[in-house]
């Protein structure tokens, strides 16, 4: 199965990364999120609410709205923020985080299950350097207005009838759904991230795994 690849750019500042990028992963995510299953004994289930809110952004004059779930908000703030932390650090010029849904196939023991990704989501950040306040404005306005035509763009993606993973039985719900968090339940998802401007060994490793999963999904 081929994974559907959409690819968003971004230029900001790097105190902005983790505000935009969050908020673009959060919208996806809103889309790519259900209720918890509650299963009855005959096999049919009830699907609880997603919870709803509204995000102010500090650093960019934007608001978004994202699943009111603390521990999905945590995992995506942790994931983002080494990404960030990692761009700044470095001096990177640019870098890209990666959002990516799959599901699983079981296998026998020992091996491990396999796992089959459907639809990416690709965010490439350009960092700014912003000398003065009037232009950082102009900036600030400007990356407003991009987030939300990528928002417009994000929520055509989802309105389109494309693939989606069956509802599975209930014992075999984690091979499709992320069971962990107590008030949602998305569908499987990782992250990964790639910077520039480097040549250590734990980024030559970061660019060949980035090339093999490419490569993977073509």
């Amino acid at each position: 199965m081929n994974a559907r690849s959409h690819c968003l750019e971004l230029s900001v500042e790097g105190f902005q990364v983790d505000e935009a990028v969050s908020c673009l992963f959060h919208t996806v995510l809103l889309h790519r999120s259900l209720g918890k299953f509650c299963f009855a004994p005959d096999g049919t289930y009830t699907m609880g609410t997603v919870g709803l809110q509204d995000v102010d952004c500090d650093f960019i004059d934007f608001t978004y709205i994202c699943c009111s779930s603390p521990h999905l908000d945590r995992k995506l703030r942790n994931d983002i923020s080494e990404f960030s932390e990692c761009l700044r650090r470095d001096n990177h010029t640019f870098g890209q985080i990666t959002l990516e849904f799959f599901q699983k196939k079981k296998a026998r023991w020992p091996f491990q299950s396999e796992c089959t990704p459907w639809e990416v989501w690709n965010v490439r950040v350009d960092l700014l350097k912003i000398c003065n306040e009037t232009n950082r404005q102009i900036s600030k306005e400007k990356i407003s207005d991009s987030l939300s035509e990528k928002i417009i763009y994000i929520a055509e993606i989802m309105n389109r009838h494309e693939y989606l993973p069956s509802i599975p039985p209930q014992s075999e719900l984690d091979l499709v759904f992320d069971t962990s968090f107590a008030d949602i339940q998305p569908y499987l998802f990782k992250t990964n991230y790639l910077t520039s401007g480097a040549s250590s060994p734990s980024v030559g490793s970061a660019v060949q795994k980035l090339i093999r999963d490419t490569l993977s999904l073509s």
